[in-house]
């Protein structure tokens, strides 16, 4: 896999506090953001939360909420109140959401096509633990 070099900018202040990267990764960094955003695109980027949290094992209907309005405050997803009786609620991902999906789904391509090597960091991590634990 080639990949491109850091535009110069990178090279006279590497990782700035302000850089696309670092507010990239921020932006990822949260482990339910990364799950929602992959499922609503799954979904072709409409989901209501009952189908959100079926499909996200050990999420919370606490932390689903909280990371919805999160992304919905970055303008990454919205949410659409139908007025029927029961009032029904779907959150799908905005233009926006929908570029933020491409380099997701490379993570998430990447991971499933390496995990043997995401395997061998679990048990690198056990055998640490381990040695720790022991002394």
């Amino acid at each position: 896999m080639d990949i491109a070099p850091l535009p110069d900018v990178y090279r006279h202040a590497p990782f700035a506090q302000d850089c696309a990267p670092r507010r990239l990764l921020r932006l990822f960094s949260g482990k339910w953001t990364t799950m929602i955003v992959h499922t609503l695109h799954l979904t072709g980027g409409t989901s209501r939360p009952g189908q959100l949290q079926r499909a996200l094992p050990g999420l919370s209907k606490k932390m689903m909420t909280q990371t919805l309005r999160d992304l919905e405050r970055m303008g990454l997803v919205e949410r659409e109140i139908m007025q029927v009786m029961p009032p029904v609620v779907e959150y799908r991902l905005t233009q926006l959401g929908q570029r933020f999906v491409e380099p997701l789904e490379m993570l998430y391509r990447w991971g499933a096509q390496h995990a043997a090597l995401l395997d061998q960091v679990d048990r690198n991590m056990a055998t640490a633990d381990d040695v720790r634990n022991a002394s």
